[in-house]
């Protein structure tokens, strides 16, 4: 016999266990390929049968629903009244009834064939179970193992599956290498057509907001909240912070006592990313003045229809308002949602107002005007003094 029933009852509950599936769900799958094992051998491809296993036993037996006729034409189908009678009491013409048969074996082709179909079944299901536990993770943050490097992609061992990392989910200038432990922010489970595929990332800004409430239980409490985030993995990080309880600093809370919060932020997304922490303000010119920091800013005009903001700064105050290559005030951009415009306070000096101007040169009119008259006069008191 080309598949040992007994053996294959033990072997569903070392695959239970090894892969951590529920056994009635692999005693099913099982079943399944039995039942399409039974139809190659026995019956029909069209019937539909049904196979029941004893765990305990190996015993198999089948179930063929079959239609009661007077005669019968098709026996894979259907059952005489006759022999249904003996069967079942009070059985008519019309009904169906389930007929048991016992199976001692399967021919070699349906015993592969249903070994095959096991297995597959075997890792739809193993794939299903994998999906569903981790689709209530999306959106967290789990600990991983780098399994392995492929050009552009990470491979990470999440435990009971593996995740992947693309270069685009990646923090800029990190470099990773097989065996090293990782957190990894869980961003989304794609069923894909070798079943799921986990994406995980370290680059997106959900990553450093879950490092922060693993390090500020008062995010838990809810007596502070992160209210914007904007990040460039591996340069900069803003974030702005507010406080829903009188006489709590949300800066100082965030950064801790000696830097130790955001020190340990910065050590899971590398030294050379900077994170400024400041303070929300549902005033957009001070919110804005905050997430330019550490920029000194002299004035912020506002142009909420359009959502843009013009800030002047001390000539002094220009690069760093604007940051290496731009970052600074990219970064406050994204924070505030406003489109914002750096000056310097020399380039930022109105124009003279037309009516100042004319006046100014009226009165140059008048006096140039009474100079003249000044020279005149001066002339021809010398004419009338030299007569």
């Amino acid at each position: 016999m080309d598949l040992d029933m007994k053996q294959l009852a033990v072997a569903i509950k070392t695959i239970a266990e090894e892969k951590n599936l529920p056994e009635e769900s692999v005693k099913e799958v099982v079943e399944q390929a039995l039942a399409a094992a039974y139809r190659r051998d026995y019956g029909d491809r069209e019937q539909e049968v049904r196979v029941s296993m004893n765990l305990i036993t190996g015993d198999l037996t089948a179930y063929i629903p079959k239609e009661v006729v007077q005669s019968v034409e098709d026996q894979s189908f259907e059952i005489s009244l006759n022999d249904a009678s003996v069967m079942k009491k009070n059985v008519k013409v019309g009904d169906t009834i389930e007929v048991e048969q016992k199976i001692e074996d399967f021919g070699r082709v349906a015993a592969q064939t249903a070994k095959q179909v096991i297995l597959q079944r075997l890792r739809e299901a193993e794939r299903e179970i994998i999906m569903n536990e981790y689709e209530d993770k999306i959106g967290t943050l789990i600990n991983g193992i780098v399994a392995r490097v492929e050009g552009n992609i990470v491979r990470i061992d999440l435990g009971k599956a593996q995740g992947i990392m693309p270069r685009s989910e990646q923090i800029q200038g990190e470099r990773y290498f097989p065996g090293q432990r990782l957190k990894v922010f869980l961003k989304d489970v794609e069923r894909g057509f070798r079943g799921p595929q986990l994406v995980v990332s370290r680059g997106n800004s959900q990553f450093i907001e879950w490092l922060f409430r693993a390090e500020v239980p008062e995010m838990e409490s809810g007596a502070v909240e992160i209210k914007g985030l904007a990040r460039e993995a591996g340069v900069r990080t803003k974030l702005a912070v507010n406080s829903t309880v009188q006489g709590v600093d949300p800066v100082g809370t965030f950064v801790g006592g000696h830097g130790t919060r955001v020190n340990a932020v910065m050590s899971e997304t590398g030294e050379q990313e900077k994170i400024d922490i400041v303070v929300w303000n549902d005033d957009p010119a001070t919110y804005i003045t905050s997430a330019l920091s550490p920029t000194r800013v002299s004035k912020v005009e506002i142009d909420e229809k359009s959502m843009k903001a013009r800030v002047i700064v001390p000539e002094d105050q220009l690069s760093i308002a604007i940051g290496k290559g731009g970052q600074n005030v990219r970064l406050a951009s994204k924070l505030t949602g406003y489109e914002i415009d750096i000056v310097g306070e020399s380039d930022a000096e109105p124009e003279p107002d037309k009516t100042e101007a004319k006046t100014v040169v009226q009165k140059l009119k008048k006096k140039t005007e009474l100079e003249s008259s000044l020279l005149e006069a001066i002339e021809q008191h010398g004419t009338d003094h030299k007569e």
